[in-house]
């Protein structure tokens, strides 16, 4: 390989050295026995769950059902989640009848809300032995069989154009349902209360790219591979 510019071409060396061992830190378990990227990762995990508990408002917005009827048809894929799925709604109040894995639901529309909705809170605050203890198997199924056969009941709800009552029903599966699945078993904090640590990754993840970037830059440089802006041709 012919060096043309010895001096861009050393520095083009350095910046790759020294970013190669930079990464190799990042890997090394030094961040409390974690590398680089599961210690960030983690920590934005439990940033994204401190900004994320949007239940009690969600609690709100269930009032506005409070004592209406809900009578649906739904079809889970297997008897077994149906049979499963019966103890979360009988567990509030709802008379259900099963024929296979076809489900008839019969209860309170608000009664059936809060009690997924405290399931979800539990599960959102790491206690899923409250919910695994009330149904009689794993918590984390219970949620799932909870957002099976809500979205159903959502479908449901929309296609007999009671729009109110199903906004209701998808509120409490987003805000409520998939947040207390998605970060069980993660802590939460607060932005504020790390946010010269996150400033600080944002900025070295901007200056580390751009760190490879001058690296590769200065190299080509040095054996002579530059980009220039071609010179235009005057006719004659």
């Amino acid at each position: 390989m012919l060096i043309r510019n010895k001096k861009t071409f050393s520095v083009g060396v350095v910046f790759a050295i020294s970013f190669l061992a930079v990464l190799g830190f990042i890997f090394s378990p030094v961040f409390d026995g974690k590398n680089g990227l599961v210690f960030s990762d983690d920590m934005f995990n439990k940033l994204s769950k401190g900004s994320s508990y949007f239940i009690p408002k969600v609690a709100k917005s269930i009032k506005k059902v409070e004592g209406k009827s809900l009578s649906v048809k739904i079809k889970l894929d297997k008897v077994e989640e149906a049979e499963n799925t019966a103890k979360l709604f009988t567990s509030a109040g709802a008379t259900v009848n099963l024929n296979d894995a076809k489900m008839t639901i019969q209860g309170d529309l608000g009664v059936i809300l809060l009690r997924a909705l405290n399931d979800a809170d539990a599960m959102y605050k790491n206690d899923g032995k409250a919910v695994s203890e009330r149904y009689g198997y794993d918590e984390k199924t219970a949620m799932k069989n909870w957002w099976a056969a809500l979205d159903k009941v959502n479908k449901q709800l929309k296609k007999e154009k009671l729009i109110a009552e199903a906004k209701v029903v998808s509120d409490v599966i987003k805000k409520g349902i998939e947040p207390g699945y998605n970060f069980y078993h993660i802590d939460a904090d607060k932005v504020a209360d790390h946010a010269g640590m996150m400033s600080g990754l944002l900025i070295f993840y901007v200056v580390y790219t751009m760190w490879w970037g001058y690296a590769i830059f200065y190299i080509f440089d040095g054996i002579g591979l530059s980009m220039k802006k071609a010179k235009v041709k005057k006719e004659a």
